[in-house]
């Protein structure tokens, strides 16, 4: 086999990673990374001349032919947790629900994936449809645990939500009591009674816990049936996994595509928005509605004291807030507010 051209890192995957020492020997070891996968598994780039790979936060997506021909997708992953425990979780759900994945290497945290439509994701799909979709998905991917040695990889959700008991409250003293402390309550009321029910309960399945519509791509020439989009045609990519309550997966729905909630009642619609999901998936409503105040407090914790993240407290703190039933005071109209990922410094 020929030596494989080389393949070109995307400029804002650089930009990203060049912030650290960590980030930087990884970006060094990058295209020998790339170039020794496509060696091994004998693959080709698949790229347009002049084209650029794909790339999220953590990692490069290269499209590739095998030796047969057939399309497939080269991930390589910034080495951190969530990254190492994806291929466990991929290799749990066999192509049901999530990207299939056709081979891993550990060392290199790179992965042979079933190509996906890149550019076309669940973020275009109308509302009602969406739901539909994302329903069917999480009905397939919530596994429950059986005796395959990958189930001892992953986190507890309740062990999750005991942690925030301990580390929500001392944050928020730290971080000058950046929102009100009935919100905290709030959250930390949902940790001690979802803890406490997840750890005596029987419904642990395998959760994709970052499940949005970004990380929901078509499967080419497959995403429709008679015109309406089928979870059979799409899948799920990027799970971080964890077992519990499957209801958790459904807060990363409500802090995306915020602009498309209704411009009369914002807040009735994200509460409509959780319900809908929720049903389609066959999950309760309300315990998805209580993870989704303390997953967005977690997160409003994370943004509190960066100025540069005041978009994202704000867009937290909203959700959250509206979620608990008293939409704080003084915060822009969700649809004023920037989408995960977006430059904020401007909200």
């Amino acid at each position: 086999m020929n030596q494989p051209a080389a393949v070109p890192i995307p400029p804002d995957l650089t930009a990203r990673h060049t912030r650290s020492s960590a980030g930087r020997a990884w970006l060094a070891s990058l295209p020998d990374l790339v170039q020794g996968r496509l060696v091994d598994w004998q693959l080709t780039p698949d790229l347009i001349p002049g084209a650029l790979p794909w790339n999220g936060h953590g990692g490069i997506v290269v499209p590739v032919r095998q030796q047969d021909g057939a399309p497939a997708a080269l991930k390589i992953a910034f080495p951190h947790d969530e990254a190492k425990l994806e291929r466990h979780a991929l290799a749990l759900w066999q192509g049901r629900g999530a990207a299939a994945l056709l081979a891993s290497d550990a060392g290199t945290c790179a992965m042979l994936l079933e190509r996906l439509d890149g550019e076309r994701s669940l973020s275009g799909v109308p509302m009602e449809e969406a739901a539909m979709v994302w329903g069917g998905l999480v009905r397939q991917l919530s596994l429950p645990p059986d005796d395959r040695p990958q189930w001892f990889e992953f986190e507890h959700i309740a062990a999750r939500a005991e942690q925030w008991s301990d580390d929500l409250p001392a944050e928020w003293e730290q971080l000058g009591r950046p929102f009100p402390r009935w919100l905290l309550e709030a959250a930390l009321e949902v940790c001690q009674t979802r803890g406490a029910v997840g750890r005596r309960s029987a419904r642990d399945v395998l959760v994709h816990t970052d499940l949005h519509f970004l990380n929901i791509l078509a499967r080419p020439a497959l995403a429709a049936f008679d015109g309406f989009p089928t979870a059979a045609g799409y899948a799920a990519i990027d799970p971080q996994p964890m077992i519990g309550e499957a209801e958790f997966a459904v807060a990363p729905l409500l802090w995306n595509r915020m602009s498309d909630l209704p411009l009369d009642q914002p807040a009735a619609g994200l509460r409509r928005r959780c319900a809908d999901f929720s049903s389609a998936a066959g999950l309760d409503p309300d315990v998805a509605r209580q993870w989704g105040i303390a997953r967005e407090i977690a997160n409003a914790l994370g943004y509190a004291g960066k100025p540069d993240h005041r978009g994202d407290l704000a867009r937290s703190l909203w959700v959250a807030s509206t979620l608990a039933g008293r939409t704080l005071d003084g915060l822009p109209s969700p649809h004023r507010l920037p989408e995960p990922g977006e430059a904020i410094g401007a909200h």
